[in-house]
């Protein structure tokens, strides 16, 4: 089942505007030992990258929520997004490598006015298998999106849609007031189009937990939420991801406003897991920012540790062939990918 709703995050989501100025993420390396590299090396492990499969593409800030466990600090207030130039720049250099997958989050990826244009550019590319769209489900039912169920229908988009919970209570104090009935009403939508019914419409969810705990078994929760969701709403979905809580963001300034912060990191800590740093999704996703320059993964994108070889490198300035191998940057957020099961965009690394 869904964990209850911790009270103090919910009522900091109600309050969540006199928290505005504090969403800086605390330095994390300097909260506690031992240094996540250091972990590894106890292990007799490394972190290096493999054949790059999959590029991950954030295209901006801006959002119609502005969620409390949110990593990238999104929301309807931020104005960064990406731009058509940058688009052409990076499908240019797409064009010349063996991706099969590109994965669009935000903020709310739909949101940008060359959504459209990015998708159909992308679906040209005869490499290219598999489009992803990190979807809050709620952006489909807004004012002027109406077009925007169909169009990821009619190109085949993977939609792989937040949800942290089957019930009500749990969704709006993590998202936002109205927001589980949003989604619930997007996802039948979804349905009626067949997403989530056909498999080559592949419907996705993502449980992120509602407080400062490990995510639950993925597979006993995802037979949870098929159940309930199927019961109460007659609604079908293929798979559920379960993510840990980054300490990075909202979420880091909600745990350092009630002190829970070292608490939170000792747990990942504690919670190590080495049989899931050879499916870290570093390993074989490039991620870019909405300006193209380059990351081993989102979370080190929002920390700022931007790839570098004297300046700093934009995708445009890679070689593909020359990616393999490379060391990955970390640091103490690193334990949150590897605590428990593991955690990455695609849910666990390994079964419990």
């Amino acid at each position: 089942m869904c964990l209850p709703v911790h009270d103090a995050l919910q009522r900091w989501g109600r309050n969540l505007p006199m928290f505005s100025k504090m969403l800086t993420t605390p330095k994390l390396d300097r909260l506690v030992n031992p240094l996540f590299s250091r972990t590894l090396a106890d292990h007799n492990l490394t972190c290096q990258r493999k054949r790059t499969d999959i590029l991950q593409l954030n295209l901006g800030k801006q959002c119609n929520l502005k969620c409390i466990h949110c990593h990238v600090n999104a929301g309807p207030k931020r104005r960064e997004i990406i731009t058509r130039e940058t688009i052409d720049r990076i499908l240019g250099w797409l064009s010349n490598t063996e991706i099969h997958t590109v994965d669009l989050t935000g903020g709310a990826p739909e949101i940008i006015p060359d959504f459209r244009y990015l998708v159909g550019q992308l679906r040209k590319m005869p490499q290219i298998e598999t489009i992803i769209d990190r979807c809050n489900l709620t952006i489909l039912l807004e004012p002027g999106y109406n077009w925007l169920a169909g169009f990821l229908k009619v190109h085949r988009i993977k939609i792989v849609g937040s949800m942290p919970c089957y019930q009500v209570d749990n969704v709006d104090a993590q998202r936002g007031d109205g927001v589980f009935d949003s989604s619930i009403r997007a996802l039948q939508l979804l349905n009626r189009l067949g997403y989530g019914r056909m498999a080559d419409l592949p419907l996705d969810l993502v449980y992120n937990p509602n407080g400062n705990f490990l995510p639950p078994d993925q597979t006993k929760l995802e037979a949870d939420y098929k159940r309930e969701l199927k019961k109460h709403f007659d609604i079908d979905f293929h798979r559920l991801y379960t993510l840990t809580n980054m300490p990075i963001g909202r979420f880091a300034s909600w745990l350092k406003h009630h002190g829970k912060l070292d608490a939170y990191m000792q747990l990942l800590i504690e919670a190590f897991n080495p049989a899931s740093v050879g499916n870290l999704m570093c390993r074989n996703t490039l991620s870019v920012g909405w300006r193209g320059e380059v990351y081993d993964c989102d979370f080190n994108q929002q920390l700022g540790m931007q790839w570098k070889n004297a300046a700093p490198l934009f995708l445009w300035d890679l070689d593909p062939e020359r990616l393999e191998g490379r060391l990955i940057a970390m640091g103490n957020h690193c334990f949150g990918c590897t605590a428990g099961a593991g955690s990455s965009c695609g849910g666990a690394l390994v079964s419990c």
